[in-house]
């Protein structure tokens, strides 16, 4: 059982407590957790979050090789296999990263707005 997170904070469960999520919902909320921190800043655990945020100093021709290898990094730790991860760069500084994932014979997909 894990707490559900919302914008950062716990989300209350409107009777004194907090709300939990199970399974799938989870696994998504610890899988956008690991892609959004930054590799490297938490001292007790180095390995936690990705290097996704390094992206943009990256040439662009290197850039979708490397957002594979740092999801496949961040998510190492996690029961999924990681299948695709596309990266559109936009026009205004941004880009959005999509990865398809296996869990149990399902199939995820997560998506993420970064900057660059």
């Amino acid at each position: 059982m894990e707490l559900k997170l919302r914008n950062g904070d716990y989300v209350p469960d409107g009777v004194g407590g907090l709300r939990a999520v199970h399974g799938q919902e989870a696994l998504l909320q610890r899988i956008l957790y690991r892609l959004t921190a930054r590799r490297g800043q938490f001292p007790f655990c180095e390995t936690l979050g990705s290097r996704l945020w390094q992206l943009g100093s990256l040439p662009a021709a290197q850039r979708q090789s490397a957002a594979k290898q740092f999801v496949a990094e961040a998510l190492a730790e996690e029961d999924v296999q990681v299948r695709a991860v596309a990266l559109s760069q936009n026009e205004n500084g941004t880009a959005d990263l999509r990865a398809e994932l296996d869990w149990q014979g399902q199939r995820l997909e997560v998506m993420l707005p970064m900057q660059m």
